[in-house]
This record gives C-alpha cells, sequence and structure tokens, in this order.
C-alpha cells in the first residue's frame, strides 16, 4: 500500500438529516424520494431541501456584501491544503488576539470552541471572533478562518463586524464545523464548496488529512 493510501482522515462536518439544528427561523433540512425500487424504479432518487448555510458550510462574500462575489465564483485554492487547527475552548465570547498562538503556522486557520459539539440542539450563546482577530490573522498571510460555531460573529450582531473584516482582507469562511476529537496540529484541509450560481454559501464535507 502506498503511503499516501495511509495518510489518516477525520470528518468534520454535521451529518444532514432532518434532525440537523438550524439558524432560528432558517430552512429546516428535508430529504424525500423521488423514485424508488420498491415503487418499481429502476434507482432509487431522492430530493433534499436545505439551506445553503446548512451544517458545515463555506460564506460566499455575496453573503455579507451585495456586490461581492458568489460561491461559484470563488477561487478554490483557499479551501484546499495546509492547515492549523488551534483550541480555542478557553476564549470568553470572542476569540482574541491573546487566544491565539504568538506565530501562525498556516494559511488555513481552524478554531475550536466547543468542549463538545451540539449536534441535537441549536445554541444561542457560541463564541465569535474579534475583528482585530480577523485583522491580525490577515497580517499572519491567513486566506482562510473556520470556526465549529455557526457564525464567526456573535448571533446577536447586526453590524457583522467580524464578517466586514474578512470582506476587507478577501478571507474565505468555514462555519459549523464538529472538531470534538481533532488535537491542536496542522493537517491537510479539504472542504470544497458547490458551485451554486448567485449562492450566498455553500455546504461543504470538510475533513482534515494527516500531511505525508
Amino acid at each position: 500500500m502506498k503511503a499516501e493510501e495511509r495518510r489518516r482522515i477525520w470528518e468534520i462536518s454535521q451529518k444532514l438529516s432532518p434532525e440537523l439544528p438550524v439558524w432560528p427561523g432558517d430552512t429546516a433540512f428535508q430529504h424525500a424520494q423521488t423514485w424508488t425500487m420498491d415503487d418499481g424504479s429502476p434507482v432509487n432518487v431522492s430530493a433534499v431541501t436545505l439551506s445553503t448555510h446548512s451544517g458545515a458550510h463555506a460564506d460566499a462574500p455575496l453573503h455579507y456584501c451585495a456586490t461581492a462575489p458568489d460561491i461559484a465564483s470563488v477561487d478554490l485554492d483557499a479551501y484546499l491544503g495546509p492547515c492549523q487547527v488551534i483550541d480555542a475552548c478557553s476564549a470568553n465570547g470572542l476569540i482574541q488576539v491573546a487566544d491565539l498562538p504568538k506565530k501562525l503556522s498556516a494559511e488555513r486557520i481552524v478554531l475550536r470552541s466547543f468542549d463538545r459539539f451540539p449536534r441535537e440542539k441549536w445554541m444561542d450563546d457560541t463564541v465569535a471572533i474579534a475583528p482585530d482577530a480577523i485583522d491580525w490573522m490577515a497580517g499572519q498571510g491567513v486566506k482562510l478562518v473556520g470556526i465549529d460555531g455557526p457564525s464567526i460573529d456573535p448571533q446577536s450582531s447586526k453590524t457583522m463586524d467580524a464578517h466586514k473584516a474578512v470582506l476587507r482582507h478577501d478571507i474565505r469562511v468555514l462555519e459549523g464545523l464538529v472538531l470534538d476529537d481533532i488535537a491542536e496540529g496542522i493537517y491537510e484541509l479539504i472542504a470544497l464548496p458547490l458551485p451554486i450560481v448567485n449562492g450566498d454559501a455553500s455546504p461543504v464535507r470538510a475533513i482534515l488529512r494527516e500531511l505525508p
């Protein structure tokens, strides 16, 4: 077996099902059979209804700026490559510069804020990222920021300051990741969005892979 085939993979996506917690007021996940083999069809085919922000997802710049690119237009490079996972579970409300290492080791940063990810219910009070921390990471060359929470801004925010910061620095965003079993360190991130034309976001199948 080749060394490439032995590299360990960690799933960091939420499973999509009708039980998936969604942002209050957003579209619930639904899955329905269209054709079934039980009814005589030669194949099973189904349809899904979901928010573009369901589960683990990539925000498009269009999500927070009406004239910015949609998810089908963004460059994919940011969603694929070396990534640093940082444990920020001790952060109080907002992840600040002081909660981060003094020097970052990758252009993609994934932040863990939950001791255990809330799979069964929506949590209204979750940790977000301070705009100053976004600015600081941009100065370190970061081009993607991911978090296990539902948003890089506080859920009550009306000004979306962290989103404005990533827009200012052209940083890509992943939200809703599941990092319960992930130790701090450097991994390969693979979390490609679907090319949804006019899409403000896209669900992703996010994984971390052991580096060679």
